[in-house]
């Protein structure tokens, strides 16, 4: 795992290297978030605590070529921090359950080409987009997102971590995008998508700007077996619509992004609202989420925490679907040179429902159905911050009105 990491550090230095060698315009960042984490209930009842250091990236942004070309660049490193997960009731995927997974290593290297042309009497933006990253796909990925709590519908919400190919249109306030990717899912940190799979999914996304602070996208993605690295399992349809607000309120600024997903796999399909908000004034900020997403509960192995992977015909025992509140403050401040500290505290209560009579019973499996969660930390970073990941090139969106990424923490 660790020569993964080294690999990883290697790469996004290859994509830098011999670009600022031609024109320079590289910005390094990083960043990486301590924090505590209790649960009550886990698997099996009762309570744990864990501390962990979660969201641990190094960034690498370039513009070269008057932002004509561009390169995006993140290396995460919670396959050495978290290797057993984050502990996040409801949180699925990958193989775990009731624990947030390690992402990969190379977790975005992306170059990108765009330019302005003249049509008729307007200018189009368009750009080409290749390497490791986000498909054009769903909302920004919570790493970003002014909650800390990853919600539950990740992976029917964003999709990630995939070899990507994106072209890329805006006109005024209309963006349009289409992208080829991988369908495989990772099964671990270090391992790199399949590449024999590229062009086997697709994803396609329109966002309309219609007034300053205010962003609407739809999207539609096929996802050709993610859960199955050779390409034998069933492909997922998923669909996504969601507003997004950011803009100066008062003293302050107001973010807000409310979100519909339903993701159908021929077997049964899964439905996620999501409603999240946060008001900032000066260098604080409260913010809230309420989700309401379904999930398949797939059967444990001997650790609770694990899922068979990939999964098998017979591992589904049902469905539940949790409803969670999540009500958090921070701080964003300053320290000496480009360094800056970010405590957070973050509290949720949730309650799980059963949607098959008879099949999985939460309250059997937890002690009860509902739990909740605290969690306490501090963010620590230097340079350049975490950006607004999942949009490149010509989807790129100008900063909200009164300073930009506001709320990304």
């Amino acid at each position: 795992m660790r020569r993964a990491a080294g690999a990883a550090l290697a790469a996004l230095a290859i994509g830098a290297g011999p670009l600022s060698a031609q024109a320079g315009g590289i910005t390094p960042g990083v960043s990486a978030l301590v924090l505590y984490d209790r649960v009550d209930p886990i698997p099996g009842g009762g309570a744990l605590g864990e501390l962990r250091v979660v969201h641990p990236v190094v960034m690498l942004h370039g513009r070269w070529a008057q932002g004509r070309l561009r390169f995006t660049g993140m290396g995460n490193f919670e396959g050495l921090t978290i290797e057993d997960g984050q502990l996040a009731p409801g949180v699925a995927g990958e193989g775990y359950a009731d624990r947030r997974h390690p992402h990969t290593y190379l977790h975005e290297a992306v170059l990108t080409f765009q330019e302005s042309v003249r049509v008729g009497s307007r200018d189009l933006a368009v750009s080409v987009s290749a390497g490791k990253g986000f498909a054009p796909f769903g909302s920004d990925d919570p790493m970003s997102r002014p909650v800390i709590r990853y919600p539950v519908n990740h992976h029917i919400a964003q999709v990630l971590e995939r070899l990507v190919g994106i072209v890329a249109a805006r006109s005024g306030p209309v963006g349009v995008e289409a992208g080829l990717f991988n369908g495989d899912e990772p099964d671990g940190p270090g391992q790199w998508p399949n590449a024999g799979r590229f062009g086997d999914s697709w994803a396609l996304r329109v966002t309309v700007a219609p007034v300053e602070g205010l962003e609407v996208q739809g999207s539609l993605a096929r996802i050709a077996s993610p859960e199955h690295r050779p390409g034998g399992g069933l492909d997922h349809r998923q669909r996504n619509l969601s507003a997004r607000v950011e803009r100066p309120l008062g003293a302050g600024s107001l973010y807000v992004l409310a979100e519909f997903a339903r993701s159908d796999d021929d077997v049964e399909p899964l439905h996620t609202f999501l409603a999240e908000g946060a008001w900032r004034r000066r260098a604080f900020q409260a913010h809230y989420r309420f989700e309401r997403t379904e999930r398949p509960e797939e059967q444990r192995l001997a650790d609770p925490w694990r899922t068979p992977r990939p999964h098998h015909d017979f591992s589904n025992s049902g469905y539940t679907r949790w409803s969670i509140h999540t009500l958090g403050v921070s701080a964003d401040l300053a320290g000496p040179g480009s360094l800056h500290f970010t405590p957070v505290l973050e509290g949720s209560l949730g309650r799980i429902r059963s949607l098959l009579a008879g099949a999985f019973d939460p309250a059997e499996f937890y002690g009860r159905d509902t739990f909740w969660m605290l969690s306490a930390g501090v963010r620590v970073g230097w340079g350049a911050r975490l950006h607004r990941m999942g949009r490149y090139g010509a989807a790129e969106l100008p900063p909200a009105a009164g300073g930009g990424a506001t709320h990304v923490h």
